[in-house]
């Protein structure tokens, strides 16, 4: 448990500290985000404001992670297996970032080539884990395990897929992404010490305190965005941390304001397909909210609310698996 505070509290204190230089170069360079022109009215002023926050974010989490790790003896090939995947969706997402600021849009890589990516790169995680644990290929949590066999993959490849394209939706509105995965990644960590996954646990410590540590740069006002860069990067850590610690059960729970995220532009996009209306007011579903008069503000404190809630429920639903209640 003290590896855990060490490696959340370096998480926190390195992004901080990397955050002042990179701000810094990004507006001399005058590298801003484009603000798409469906987006609430409101998002206007956001126009030109500095993104690629995400690289910050994620040296902080490696470096934390390393010296934790380290600190901890407990710098194994898991923990490489999950740090190099977190550093190939962060290229995946730069390159996004970086064609939509030479392109001075919003126009970044094409779906189909954002999803193979996130696949390909979900690969590493997947195939590692069923040749390496026992349990690869099994779906368990607590003493209720199946065997999924040639499924097993198939699942493991959406769950992480989805899980980096789902946080990546939710990366809306100042401080939502950040303030909705601190608790995520916080239980997270909880879930695999108890499991037995130090490194996961150690790099989900890590994780929160980064994204604890960007919120000073990310509240309202905003002073930088994440871009894709961080949000790819972060909702795929958090799908490969499930996959490793072999929680993906529990991920429902912890991801749920991201997979309600999802779900809202699922059923805006099929509804407006087969029948020519929309169910929401505009989809991300954050947005509805702020078409409903809520401030940007009492957006992302309900919704940070609900994930801090959220987490509480699967740390709890996983102690009852685990002591036999369920």
């Amino acid at each position: 448990m003290i590896m855990i505070t060490v490696s959340f509290l370096l998480g926190m204190i390195l992004c901080l500290l990397f955050g002042v230089p990179y701000i810094d170069f990004l507006k001399k360079k005058l590298i801003g985000q484009y603000v798409k022109d469906l987006a609430p009215e409101t998002h206007a002023k956001k126009q030109g404001t500095p993104t690629t926050g995400g690289v910050f974010i994620i040296l902080a989490v490696i470096t934390a992670s390393i010296t934790a790790l380290m600190l901890a003896q407990r710098l194994t090939t898991d923990a490489f297996i999950i740090l190099i995947t977190l550093v190939f969706y962060t290229f995946a997402g730069f390159q996004d970032d970086y064609i939509k600021l030479k392109g001075k849009g919003n126009d970044g890589l094409t779906p189909r080539g954002k999803l193979l990516r996130q696949i390909a790169i979900a690969l590493l995680p997947t195939l590692y884990v069923m040749m390496t644990n026992p349990y690869g290929s099994y779906f368990s949590i607590g003493h209720w395990v199946i065997n999924l066999g040639w499924v097993y993959p198939l699942l493991s490849v959406f769950i992480i897929t989805g899980s980096s394209n789902a946080y990546n939706l939710t990366d809306g509105l100042d401080g939502l992404a950040a303030s909705t995965g601190i608790p995520a990644f916080i239980a997270c960590s909880l879930i695999a010490i108890f499991s037995g996954y130090s490194e996961v646990a150690i790099i989900s410590a890590a994780a929160a305190g980064a994204l604890a540590g960007f919120l000073k740069y990310n509240k309202p006002k905003a002073q930088v965005f994440m871009g894709d860069t961080g949000s790819l990067a972060i909702g795929g850590l958090l799908g490969t941390l499930a996959v490793m610690g072999k929680f993906e059960f529990l991920l429902i729970f912890l991801a749920a304001v991201f997979v309600v995220e999802t779900l809202s532009v699922i059923i805006q996009v099929t509804s407006f397909k087969t029948t020519g209306k929309r169910v929401f007011k505009m989809a991300p579903i954050h947005h509805h909210f702020e078409l409903c008069n809520w401030s940007e503000k009492r957006v992302v404190i309900v919704f940070a609310t609900v994930s801090l809630i959220c987490s509480i429920f699967a740390v709890g639903l996983f102690e009852l698996f685990v002591k036999g209640i369920i």
